[in-house]
């Protein structure tokens, strides 16, 4: 049975596209068949893979009515697809408030192929309007990522608040996967400090996998290709292949 997973935070700048690409091509590199949707104007997690957006976007479902399938790109590993997005997704915000249910789409959409994938991962936009609520409502479960610096757990609450909300209301079964810990330096006291604070003051779980800051990691977007296929003896791509493991055993 698949699982859906939303890697969300409403602060930017915290690794949360990297998360997406590179957690996604672990699990991949581990025969479980993935799905990647990118639902973030940005379309960054599109372009970080080199995918094509000429079939259509996750626009064109959201607003258009295509079906999920349909526009669903293959990648150079067998093992994981992409749905991608662009710069059309930033009108879907307004024309969604038209629609009945509108909370319900992407969940909606979901239902016709998720079956054919061990995972969906699903990139969220740096903000809570309804496009991030459609997938927190289509999802299982939410990976946070946070980077280790200064204001590291500015906007989490406002994240709790919504993530709550939806349980309330629209999704009781959402649950939080984790906290995962980015941009990590071991030199710097403040990162840290910063592990420290979050491990301490969230109720969340937090995993023991950090995300190392890495050169490799900033220059496979480059190449189109995630961190693991770009150079898989980085320390990036290692990390990202602990988190996949570790992710993997808190399944069982």
């Amino acid at each position: 049975m698949s699982k859906v997973i939303a890697i969300a935070n409403q602060k930017g700048g915290v690794g949360k596209t990297t998360t997406a690409i590179n957690f996604a091509s672990a699990l991949a590199i581990l025969e479980h068949k993935i799905l990647l949707i990118d639902i973030d104007p940005q379309g960054n997690a599109s372009t970080g893979l080199g995918v094509s957006t000429q079939n259509g976007t996750i626009y064109d479902v959201l607003i258009g009515g295509k079906q999920l399938k349909d526009i669903i790109v293959s990648t150079n590993d067998d093992y994981l697809d992409v749905v991608p997005a662009d710069i059309d997704l930033v009108g879907a915000e307004i024309e969604l408030i038209q629609e009945d249910n509108r909370e319900y789409i992407l969940r909606k959409a979901l239902e016709q192929c998720k079956d054919d994938y061990d995972y969906v991962i699903m990139d969220c936009q740096p903000s809570l309007g309804i496009i991030t609520v459609n997938a927190l409502t289509a999802a299982d479960s939410v990976m946070i990522p946070i980077q280790c610096e200064v204001f590291a757990l500015q906007g989490l609450g406002k994240l709790t608040e919504t993530i709550e909300i939806i349980k309330t209301g629209l999704n009781p079964g959402l649950s939080v996967e984790g906290i995962l810990l980015s941009m990590y330096d071991k030199r710097l006291r403040m990162s840290n400090m910063i592990v420290k604070e979050i491990k301490n003051s969230s109720h969340y779980s937090v995993y023991d996998t950090k995300i190392h800051r890495n050169i490799k990691i900033a220059e496979s977007p480059i190449s189109g290709k995630s961190v693991i296929h770009y150079d898989v003896k980085s320390t990036g791509a290692q990390d990202f292949i602990s988190l996949a493991s570790e992710f993997l055993s808190n399944q069982n």
